[in-house]
């Protein structure tokens, strides 16, 4: 999931049977970063064409992300982009000036995070209001958080959290992203290895996927309760091509994930997908469900890789529902076998329940 040098669960070591790497910066040094900023992305312009493509690469149909006149009737002043769509904020082009470029997935901090041993752990964005066509976005990133943990095998995981605030022409706040990397002492193997493998060449023979299942978008709070499902997004028979194209819209360039001899010289079975190919297959069960407008966050924490032969299945439930009109949604992305990908939240305003 990401570049090479993007904090990533998928992306294991040379060598994936040695534990022998420590972490190359004290904790101390860490913390005392804490609180620096950098300007790290300047004109992020929203474009169609783009927005176009992200959305064919995450598998969405939704005419609202194509179609001004379809964006217009639904109340946009132009055309949204999908709740992922952020991540095309990598592209070179984007890059700040004053040298804090997105390098090493760090967004511009030197943390001496060895790419190899770094892990995506979360995902996640609050959103002002959705991206629009035309909007041209400047970032600027925080590191929040530093801390460590005993990760058993993995050794110890060292976690930082970035902040990135993205701010329109007019300087005002539209998106603010969480992101989670982790360095740990060596490599972590995810929970789907067994069933991966075995896909991998043959092909998904686990059981049948679930239909795709739509539901009719609430009017709203009033029509959810806790527990009630949400729809059911399905994509079959990934392939290569479908981590290529993400590849392509979102600046996502690590070949792991289209090209087989690099995959398999560092220590994989095969190409997988990218986390957040995963995680924007996800977003559509959101966006599905409630409409772009009324959603107002989105987060994910990455469990285990999808390689092509697989089925993505992706479902969400309310958990809570507010008597002011927000609602709480669980979000998950599974194989067809029930191998768990990915869980997640999100959060959408509806009108308000009636007393």
């Amino acid at each position: 999931m990401g570049s090479s040098n993007e904090p990533c669960w998928q992306c294991p070591p040379q060598d994936a049977t040695e534990v022998t790497a420590m972490p190359t910066k004290p904790l101390a040094e860490l913390e005392a970063m804490v609180g620096d900023s950098h300007r790290t992305v300047e004109g992020f312009r929203v474009e169609a064409g783009k927005v176009a493509e992200f959305a064919r690469a995450i598998t969405d149909p939704n005419p609202v992300f194509r179609d001004e006149s379809v964006a217009r009737e639904r109340g946009f002043d132009a055309v949204p982009a999908p709740l992922t769509y952020p991540r095309v904020k990598r592209f070179p082009r984007y890059r700040a000036d004053d040298g804090a470029a997105i390098d090493e997935g760090h967004y511009g901090f030197d943390l001496g995070f060895r790419p190899e041993y770094v892990l995506h752990g979360e995902q996640a964005y609050e959103y002002a209001r959705p991206l629009l066509v035309g909007d041209e976005l400047t970032g600027t990133t925080t590191l929040t958080d530093v801390y460590q943990r005993d990760g058993g095998r993995a050794g110890t995981m060292t976690f930082a959290v970035l902040e990135t605030e993205y701010r329109d022409q007019s300087g005002e706040l539209v998106l603010t992203d969480r992101a989670t990397a982790i360095e740990t002492e060596g490599a972590v193997d995810d929970d789907s290895e067994s069933e991966s493998e075995h896909s991998k060449s043959t092909g998904d023979t686990s059981p049948a996927p679930p239909e795709p299942e739509s539901v009719a978008p609430p009017r709203s709070a009033d029509d959810l309760d806790p527990g009630q499902p949400g729809p059911t997004v399905v994509v079959t028979e990934l392939e290569r091509r479908h981590f290529v194209a993400y590849a392509g819209a979102s600046g996502d360039f690590n070949p792991i994930h289209y090209d087989e001899p690099y995959a398999r010289e560092a220590g994989n079975e095969s190409v997988f997908g990218q986390g957040m190919f995963t995680a924007g297959v996800a977003s559509r069960v959101v966006t599905d469900w409630f409409g772009r407008a009324a959603v107002s966050s989105f987060g994910v924490r990455f469990q285990s890789r999808v390689f092509p032969g697989e089925t993505i299945v992706a479902t969400g439930e309310v958990t809570d529902v507010t008597g002011d009109g927000t609602v709480e949604t669980a979000v998950e992305a599974t194989t067809a076998g029930g191998t768990t990908l990915l869980t997640g939240t999100a959060t959408a305003t509806l009108p308000e329940r009636k007393p």
